[in-house]
């Protein structure tokens, strides 16, 4: 008989909404976890370590390792840390960097990961992906998806603003990543995984059409979900298509130009997007994008993270470099820094900027 479903890589457990973190030791219990309580945990200084003082009573069976940064080198030493303990899995507590060198590390030893987020700045929690930095500036390692997710409302809320407004503009990003693939697909003949795109794009129009703000308990839902689903959606397309197309290549220009003035992922892959999708004509979703992003409090002009309208015309030059064989409307259109220059001004003045 003919196998007439697939099966999609995604947590066993997602668990979003206030107070997640009071049942966290119940969650870990489960069989399919940690059946005898020997967990890895992998914390920040910061917010980790108070974390730590807190959760600590709850899992007396657990080891917590204090991780250094956000570098390929942080996860190989936490990695061969933890490979002598004989752990059901490890846990990655807290933001971004934390959570990627756990997965990194869980991947390399070869245990289930547990994604606990301390804020909401970028779709990577729950992406088959660790990005991690390494000598050559920053890199992308596949690992696998984890097996649990846990946000909890009250912790996010306790995280500077900063963070969910950069995960705020990583999510309206899909949007525009789900254009560049659906072009890619028009002109190069690229397949287009229909479920992966349809997930992105909706966690993204999610987010762009809600009417609430940073700090409404609503509207984090949306936009936690929204993340957790784009995580997803990258693991049943198999790479990071569904939510990377021109504005993260945008984004990654800006990283390696100008490495110790670059943004926020969100911020530039917000405006990335904003500015991808004038490149393509779409003026409805430009302006719609352009006034969410305002809304929220984030960048639509590089002036407004510190870089003038030169080094953005830098940027959007170099930015195909950074994913050699993706194809999106800047390899489409194939513009000349003049070509780019005057398609700023327009972006510009259409925008009032």
């Amino acid at each position: 008989m003919p196998v007439l479903t697939r099966l999609i890589p995604s947590p066993v457990v997602v668990d979003i909404n206030a107070g997640a973190l009071d049942d966290l030791a119940g969650l870990l219990a489960d069989q399919r976890i940690s059946a005898s309580g020997k967990l890895a945990i992998a914390i920040s200084g910061g917010s980790g370590a108070r974390l730590r003082e807190r959760l600590s009573p709850q899992l007396p069976g657990a080891e917590w390792y204090e991780v250094g940064g956000g570098t390929l080198d942080d996860a190989i030493k936490l990695a061969d840390a933890m490979k002598k303990g004989h752990y059901d899995a490890v846990v990655g507590l807290g933001g971004g960097k934390i959570i990627d060198c756990a997965k990194f590390a869980a991947a390399r030893i070869g245990l289930p990961l547990v994604a606990v987020a301390t804020n909401l700045s970028h779709d990577g929690l729950c992406s088959p992906v660790a990005t991690l930095d390494n000598d050559a500036g920053r890199g992308s390692y596949g690992v696998p998806n984890p097996i649990a997710v846990v946000i909890d409302l009250d912790i996010i809320r306790e995280a500077p603003v900063r963070f969910v407004r950069s995960g705020i503009g990583d999510a309206i990003s899909n949007i525009s990543a789900v254009a560049d693939w659906e072009l890619a697909h028009r002109e190069t003949g690229e397949d287009i995984d229909g479920l992966a795109a349809a997930m992105a794009r909706q966690a993204g129009e999610a987010v762009l059409r809600h009417p609430g703000g940073v700090g409404d308990d609503n509207f984090l839902q949306v936009l936690a979900e929204g993340l957790v689903l784009t995580g997803i959606s990258m693991s049943v397309a198999g790479d990071s298509r569904p939510a990377s197309g021109a504005c993260h290549e945008i984004n990654h220009a800006f990283d390696l130009l100008f490495p110790k003035r670059a943004a926020s992922h969100g911020e530039q892959c917000g405006l990335g997007a904003a500015f991808a999708t004038h490149l393509r004509g779409d003026k409805e979703t430009r302006d719609l994008m352009v006034q969410v992003l305002r809304r929220h409090g984030l960048p639509v002009t590089p002036g407004e993270i510190g870089f003038s309208d030169e080094e953005f015309v830098q940027v959007v030059e170099y930015a195909p470099k950074t994913r050699p064989g993706r194809y999106t409307i800047l390899e489409h259109l194939d513009l000349s820094t003049d070509q780019i220059r005057d398609a700023y001004a327009d972006y510009a003045e259409a925008i009032g900027s």
